[in-house]
């Protein structure tokens, strides 16, 4: 963690934070080649201490802390999140078709509020893409969650689609699917989380998914900024779609309560905010969904977790396994195996 906060976060903070992500994966990727590397990693950051497996919607994952969405889109690095202390991940958000993304400059930093404001826009190489990476041997140690969508000029009324396409080709190599309608970083996909095209959506992949031999555990990635009213329509879905769990939540388009000057935020404009400012929220929504949603539903908590405190918010507030990605990239990968420390 010093290393990482006194050297390597200082020196990739004078990157743009997009060609930044870049460098430190590709850094720490080029590291995997050195022979005996992938064992120090794995010895300094993969260690498991007390932690024992957890049995979440059917599937036993090797610890409680994962990578969420985003963060590794077209599944490159499966082999090196599994040697940082990963025990799953989601790959994605993945669409059918590969699409850029929004224009660049896309992802910024707030340092004062240890967040990340992001309008990427599900850029990734399209399914054909991850499918390919993910027929690749899989280390051990590391389940792999498929986080689905819809391309960016696919309409509403045939987003189901898009998500269908997602599932059949991603069905044989993910353990578990996250169905993201939560971004608010593609025009209109929010409006699938209304109840009815929601519902339906939903009906539709679970109806392919109770056809397949074994099915696989469903998910729904939803937005922190939902009223209770609309929270409660989730869990309406969430039972009578037979979902496995939720995932809370998504970024925000909240400003409120930011240290960063109204003229920086202004200057970033639109796009999702993740990290310290969310945790409160998605805090609460994961207490407020237990209360309704108890064992054995699955909720998985990503918002503001940086560390062992945040995490053990989350699992005391009735989350059964935690994400990371923003607290990943201010706090290094010492935080996956200082989260895993908590009894």
């Amino acid at each position: 963690m010093a290393m990482y906060q006194l050297l390597i976060k200082p020196l990739l903070f004078l990157l743009p934070p997009e060609r930044a992500h870049g460098v430190a994966l590709g850094l720490l990727e080029a590291l995997l080649h050195i022979p005996g590397a992938e064992a120090l990693l794995r010895a300094l950051y993969g260690r498991a201490y007390h932690t024992q497996p957890i049995t979440v919607a059917g599937l036993v994952f090797p610890n409680k802390v994962g990578l969420a969405a985003g963060f590794d889109k077209n599944g490159r690095h499966i082999r090196l999140m599994a040697a940082l202390g990963f025990g799953f991940m989601e790959v994605g958000t993945v669409t059918p078709r590969p699409q850029a993304g929004n224009p660049r400059p896309r992802l910024f930093r707030l340092p004062a509020d240890h967040a990340l404001i992001n309008r990427m826009g599900f850029n990734n190489d399209g399914l054909d893409a991850l499918v390919r990476q993910l027929q690749k041997p899989r280390p051990a140690g590391i389940l792999i969650g498929g986080n689905i969508g819809k391309n960016k000029d696919t309409p509403n009324e045939r987003a189901a689609d898009d998500y269908v396409q997602c599932f059949e080709a991603l069905f044989p190599y993910v353990d578990y699917f996250a169905v993201n309608v939560s971004s608010p970083n593609t025009p209109n996909l929010r409006a699938l989380q209304d109840k009815e095209p929601l519902t339906r959506l939903l009906q539709t992949l679970q109806q392919l998914n109770s056809a397949k031999a074994v099915p696989k555990p469903v998910f729904l990635k939803i937005a922190p900024d939902l009223s209770d009213a609309q929270l409660d329509d989730i869990v309406a879905i969430a039972k009578e779609t037979g979902l496995a769990g939720l995932i809370a939540a998504n970024t925000t388009v909240s400003r409120v309560g930011l240290r960063t000057p109204p003229a920086t935020l202004e200057h970033i404009g639109a796009g999702g905010l993740s990290g310290a400012p969310v945790r409160t929220r998605s805090t609460e929504i994961v207490r407020y969904l237990r209360a309704q949603l108890p064992p054995p539903f699955a909720i998985i908590a990503v918002g503001g977790i940086n560390g062992p405190e945040t995490a053990k918010e989350k699992l005391d507030a009735g989350a059964d396994l935690v994400q990371l990605y923003t607290g990943f990239v201010y706090e290094g990968p010492g935080v996956v195996s200082r989260i895993k420390k908590l009894p």
